[in-house]
């Protein structure tokens, strides 16, 4: 049996790299694990060995100790790997195959998967509709920021990638299917983006960067990105950005320096819980200060899509309210300007296949866009350290060499 190593959740702040359990086609119990998920059978399951695994912000989120997320947890959901086990039920997914994991965790029989809303599947999380690997209240399945990982459903949930070397000279952009990048552009069709579009993406991270690459793709005509980290905005600059760094004052003003009008024709909030104040209050956090500035910022009738994170549980939150995801929120300026919302995690498997054919006919450089950066990882902590303190890059971890950093 090969042996494992996993990067583990040990507390706010804290990660490290451990030997964990080798998968097995069975949910046992552990850290997160909902008890009426303990001792689930996998026989539609696969066992990659992991080509790639990402840090995503996503999980910075709980090693800050802003989630109720339990120490012990094997951390991270965006996952590409190599197949070397399948269970008996598994009919089309082969060994060898190199595949791109949905980090929503999905049946593919319940009525939201039949409708393609798969970030909300019935049947894989007892304690809410949707679930994901190695993240706090999604059904205990254990994480891919390992050596090797267990998929279940996997006829149904893998993206098989048809030409394995031709993904190989691609896979830096390829790992990005399994979340950013899907995420990134949902938040872009939910807000409307669409040729000649003006829009506005708040937060220059990796989403953020991935919702401007995305709305490039979709035609829009001017792409602005707002952040308070030139790092992260010279980044956004680097594939045809233009930026406005919101702690110099009111995001609105600078916007109307770009484009001759303070309102875009759409927002993308890439930003989430975790949000600041804009100019003399930049420094202070203000859950529900993205959301209100892109309501200011959007023209009447106007979309904002929301692919940022919104919890229900916040325990390290400014105040009583946001510590149950109670915001202040503007929805009388967006109720007068009649615009639409779109909330929740992005059903990856509603745009996969399109973007990967997006990246292997040379229409987008998603991994140049993000910065992505591969590192062993056994530098995991590292790189969860740096990517706190607002570094620019997109790490992407190589458990087993495929990447070349061993």
């Amino acid at each position: 049996m090969a042996g494992n190593r996993g990067v583990v959740y040990q507390g706010a702040g804290r990660v490290e790299v451990q030997d964990i359990a080798y998968p097995e086609f069975e949910l046992k119990d552990g850290p997160g694990v909902n008890p009426a998920n303990v001792g689930r059978k996998v026989p539609h399951g696969v066992v990659l060995k992991v080509v790639a695994t990402n840090i995503c912000g996503s999980d910075q989120h709980m090693v800050r100790g802003r989630t109720t997320a339990p120490e012990g947890l094997v951390l991270g959901h965006e996952i590409t790997g190599e197949v070397v086990e399948k269970g008996p039920d598994v009919e089309f997914i082969e060994v060898g195959d190199l595949v791109s994991v949905p980090f929503n965790i999905s049946c593919g029989r319940c009525r939201n998967c039949k409708e393609r809303r798969t970030e909300i599947c019935l049947n894989v999380n007892p304690d809410r509709p949707g679930s994901a690997y190695g993240y706090v209240d999604m059904g205990g399945w254990v994480g891919g920021q390992a050596r090797y990982a267990l998929v279940p459903y996997a006829d149904w949930n893998l993206l098989r990638f048809p030409d394995r070397d031709r993904a190989m000279e691609r896979i830096l952009d390829l790992t990005m299917l399994s979340d950013i990048f899907p995420t990134g552009y949902h938040g872009c069709v939910t807000a409307g983006v669409g040729v000649g579009s003006s829009v506005y993406v708040a937060g220059a991270g990796p989403v953020g960067l991935a919702a401007a690459a995305s709305a490039q793709l979709l035609g829009a005509a001017v792409v602005i990105v707002g952040d308070m980290k030139e790092e992260r905005l010279a980044q956004a600059r680097s594939f045809g950005c233009e930026t406005v760094d919101v702690s110099k004052g009111d995001p609105g003003e600078q916007i109307e320096q770009i484009l001759g009008s303070p309102v875009v024709d759409c927002a993308v909030d890439a930003v989430g819980f975790e949000a600041h104040g804009t100019g003399k209050d930049a420094g202070k956090e203000a859950p529900a200060s993205v959301l209100n500035t892109a309501m200011a910022l959007t023209r009447a009738g106007g979309s904002i899509g929301v692919p940022g994170l919104y919890v229900t549980g916040d325990p390290g939150a400014s105040d009583e309210a946001a510590r149950e995801g109670s915001l202040s929120i503007r929805l009388g300026l967006g109720w007068s300007r009649s615009h639409a919302f779109f909330t929740g995690q992005c059903p990856v498997m509603k745009y996969h296949r399109e973007l990967m054919a997006a990246i292997m006919t040379d229409r987008v450089r998603i991994a140049e866009a993000v910065n992505a950066v591969a590192i062993p990882l056994e530098e995991a902590p590292e790189g969860y350290r740096s990517f706190d303190e607002g570094a620019a890059v997109k790490y992407v971890l190589d458990p087993n060499g495929y990447l070349g950093t061993g």
